[in-house]
C-alpha cells in the first residue's frame, strides 16, 4: 500500500513537470498555435503517466500475490524429481565375509549407493587405500590382511573373481558379493 502511494506520488511529479515543459515550449513559440497541440502532448504524457501507474501497482499486486502462494510445479519439474528418485532407489544386496579363520558372515545391505564400495564404506564393512585404480581393500568386518604375508581380499560374484574394484562395481538390487581373506598371490 505504501508503494501504491508512492508511484501515485511519482506520477503527480511527472506529470507537473510535463506541464511545465508543455508550457515553457509553449513560451518560446511565442503562444501561436504551439499552445494546442502543447495541451495535447501534456494530455498524452498525463495518460501515459496514469497507465505507467497502473501497471506498476497490479505489477506490484501480483507480486505481493506470488510470494503468498507458492508456484504450482510444471510437468517438466516433477519429471526430473521423478528421474531423480528412480536414480536413488533403494537397493538391497547382501555381502557375505569369508574370514581368514574360515568363519563366514553374511551382511544384509540396504542401500541408495551406486557402487559396492560407497555402500559397503556407509555401513562401515570395508576400509582401505586410496590408488590410481581406486579403493584398495585392506580390512573387511574389522579384519586386516597383511601384505608382507602376500594376504589380500579377494572380491567375488556369484562365486566369479570380479574385473573391477570396490569403487567401480556398480549394483544391482538382489545382488550377492563375497569378500574373500585369501593368501598368496
Amino acid at each position: 500500500m505504501k508503494h501504491n502511494h508512492l508511484i501515485r506520488r511519482g506520477a503527480a511529479l511527472l506529470l507537473s513537470l510535463a506541464l511545465v515543459l508543455t508550457m515553457l515550449a509553449g513560451c518560446s513559440n511565442g503562444g501561436n498555435s504551439s499552445t494546442s497541440q502543447s495541451s495535447e502532448s501534456s494530455s498524452s504524457i498525463v495518460s501515459q503517466v496514469e497507465e505507467s501507474s497502473a501497471e506498476e501497482s497490479t505489477a506490484e499486486e501480483s507480486s505481493e500475490t506470488s510470494q503468498l502462494k507458492p508456484e504450482p510445479r510444471t510437468t517438466e519439474e516433477s519429471g526430473e524429481e521423478d528421474a531423480s528418485q528412480a536414480d536413488a532407489e533403494t537397493k538391497e544386496i547382501t555381502l557375505k565375509v569369508v574370514h581368514g579363520d574360515g568363519s563366514e558372515k553374511e551382511f544384509p545391505i540396504s542401500t541408495t549407493a551406486e557402487t559396492l564400495g560407497e555402500a559397503l564404506e556407509a555401513e562401515g564393512l570395508i576400509a582401505g587405500e586410496e590408488s590410481s585404480f581406486g579403493l584398495f581393500v585392506t580390512t573387511v568386518d574389522g579384519e586386516t590382511e597383511d601384505d608382507a604375508n602376500q594376504e589380500w581380499w579377494c572380491l567375488t560374484k556369484g562365486g566369479e573373481m570380479a574385473t573391477t574394484g570396490v569403487d567401480s562395481t556398480e549394483i544391482s538390487d538382489g545382488d550377492v558379493y563375497e569378500l574373500t581373506f585369501t593368501v598368496g598371490y
